[in-house]
């Protein structure tokens, strides 16, 4: 099972949708479907652009937890 963490880690830098949108080139429907976890998949340019905007690694917006 893969956690998104995406939501907690614009939290964690007070910052908004809207912003990390703007700083990482993205739509606000896509930061917006990503954040309250109504995505099945992500592109990989979408996910690099969100690490850049956030500084952060892929890791540290998904987690992997093996099904038991």
């Amino acid at each position: 099972m893969i956690k998104n963490n995406v939501s907690l880690v614009i939290g964690m830098r007070r910052s908004s949708i809207a912003e990390t949108a703007r700083l990482a080139g993205i739509s606000y429907n896509t930061v917006y479907n990503l954040y309250h976890d109504k995505t099945s998949s992500i592109d990989f340019a979408t996910l690099d652009k969100l690490c850049f905007a956030l500084d952060c690694t892929p890791n540290d917006l998904f987690r992997y937890y093996p099904d038991k």
